[in-house]
């Protein structure tokens, strides 16, 4: 019996304000390298750790894959992720349907990001109202691929894993990951743009899922 859903921020129940931004970071620092290992690369840099300003973050990156970051790149870096999280607004049914689910389930977020941007959106828009905790990675000090992540949240909220399902926009960052440790998952994939056998393209369909 599913009691605990845990969500991912950005992408999930948050639209970006920008397109991808990491994809954006690869391309503007030119980094060469598969996404899926390129991600966690720099999530582990950037979103494991609270920096005093947002250049510190990027420098982090710029480090993990011997990168030099120009002051031109920087200045685009800085600008491109402050307008993301600016410009960040909830998805048309996420507060409807956050209302209905808190009803009858313990809400979680369980999110890989910097400190300066998802901790902002969720309180510019009131969001923190319907969640009974949040894990954000640069406090946890983890990201969502390293397994323990979902083991110490599992410990934390003292649930079994068949007690739990895990809500988010990535294969790779969200359903692999809670997926080894027997967490059902569920895709959000609003654009139907990939394959999976636990899939909806609103949050409004997730009840049905569970």
């Amino acid at each position: 019996m599913v009691k605990v859903i845990l969500f991912d921020f950005l992408g999930t129940l948050v639209e970006n304000g920008v397109w991808s931004p990491m994809k954006q970071v690869k391309n503007i620092l030119r980094i060469e390298q598969p996404f899926s290992e390129y991600v966690v690369r720099m999530e582990t840099a950037m979103m494991t750790s609270t920096f005093r300003q947002l250049k510190d973050a990027f420098d982090a990156i710029g480090n993990e894959f011997g990168v030099r970051i120009y002051p031109k790149q920087m200045d685009l870096l800085v600008g491109m992720w402050n307008k993301s999280w600016m410009l960040a607004k909830p998805y048309a049914e996420t507060e409807e349907a956050l209302e209905e689910l808190s009803k009858k389930y313990k809400l979680i977020v369980v999110s890989n990001t910097d400190c300066f941007s998802a901790g902002n959106v969720i309180k510019k828009f009131d969001l923190e109202k319907f969640f009974s905790r949040i894990f954000w990675s640069y406090e946890v000090g983890l990201i969502k691929t390293n397994p323990q992540m979902f083991k110490q949240i599992l410990a934390e909220l003292e649930v079994e894993p068949e007690e739990v399902v895990m809500v988010g926009d990535s294969i790779e960052s969200d359903m692999i990951p809670a997926s080894k440790i027997g967490i059902k998952t569920v895709l959000i994939d609003r654009k139907n743009a990939r394959d999976y056998p636990t899939k909806i393209s609103s949050l409004k369909d997730l009840e049905k899922m569970l």
